[in-house]
């Protein structure tokens, strides 16, 4: 019987399974990088994105309302500039309702890391990719590709794994009490969680797929983070986090990840812990 434990590599296995090998990125200046950070599921990764296979979610054409033909048109360019075609709200799994809350956290993180190794973009949907001359929203890390932000990556992340659609604006994210779905009509609601005093604390008090906010220096929200908890692995046993961001984040061998969607090392005295504000939990016991 296979195990139940799966590394993130599986998780990319299936990632180059899903879409044209040409198209997964990792073929730039940041191939050679090799995470030393993993996820192992309690739940077999087949169960978890078994509709992944065919259909609505295994296409990345149909990640946006926006038909595919026209996502490269000039009223998609006239209407949403550098953000791209914006996202369809998928329907809620076949059988979502009858899911555990260990099925739907860990359905999340698989879903999420699909998109490892994307760039760091200001985009709506993450496989849309803008030729050379489309204007694009200046950032250190940024440049005309497939990607998302740091928003838009956790509110899709949401959406393709479980039909919680919510806003890609992160400010506003990080406000939301309850986000549209499963299912028409249908809302969930959220629960903030306040920041403990403690590093400590935090941890404990953290589940995954749990939004973590950031602020910037103006004390301002301004980043977002899907917290792992105890299916990530590191060397070193250091709490991770998946997200879209930047350059300049060092791993556990010193090296520096690449920017976009990566699991990064959630440190004591990192930028991610300090500036930290609060945390929604989306999945929660009814």
């Amino acid at each position: 019987m296979m195990s139940n434990r799966y590394s993130t590599l599986i998780a990319l296995v299936l990632l180059v399974g899903w879409l044209p090998l040409e198209d997964v990125r990792g073929q730039d200046k940041d191939a050679a990088y090799r995470s030393p950070y993993s996820v192992e599921f309690t739940i077999a990764l087949k169960e978890l994105t078994a509709d992944f296979d065919k259909g609505l979610r295994g296409d990345p054409t149909q990640e946006s309302s926006v038909a595919f033909a026209n996502w490269y048109s000039g009223d998609v360019r006239a209407k949403y500039g550098v953000w791209g075609p914006p996202a369809r709200h998928y329907p809620p799994p076949d059988g979502l309702a009858q899911r555990s809350l260990e099925w739907k956290q860990q359905r999340v993180i698989a879903v999420a890391l699909r998109f490892q190794g994307y760039g760091y973009q200001h985009h709506h949907v993450p496989d849309w990719n803008p030729p050379a001359d489309w204007p694009w929203k200046k950032v250190k890390s940024g440049h005309n590709g497939k990607g998302v932000d740091c928003s838009n990556f956790t509110a899709f992340a949401y959406n393709l794994a479980l039909g919680l659609k919510t806003t890609g604006d992160v400010k506003k994210q990080s406000g939301v009490m309850e986000i549209a779905g499963p299912g028409k009509n249908e809302t969930t609601r959220v629960q903030r969680i306040e920041k403990p005093a403690t590093y400590k604390d935090l941890v404990k008090t953290l589940r995954t797929g749990d939004l973590l906010f950031i602020r910037n220096k103006e004390m301002e929200i301004s980043h977002v983070v899907l917290w792992v908890g105890p299916i990530g692995k590191a060397p070193d046993n250091t709490p991770l986090i998946l997200d879209s961001h930047g350059d300049g984040v060092k791993d556990s061998r010193g090296e520096s990840i690449p920017d976009g969607v990566q699991l990064r090392p959630f440190h004591e005295r990192s930028w991610y812990y300090n500036s930290s504000s609060h945390a929604l939990r989306v999945l929660h016991a009814p």
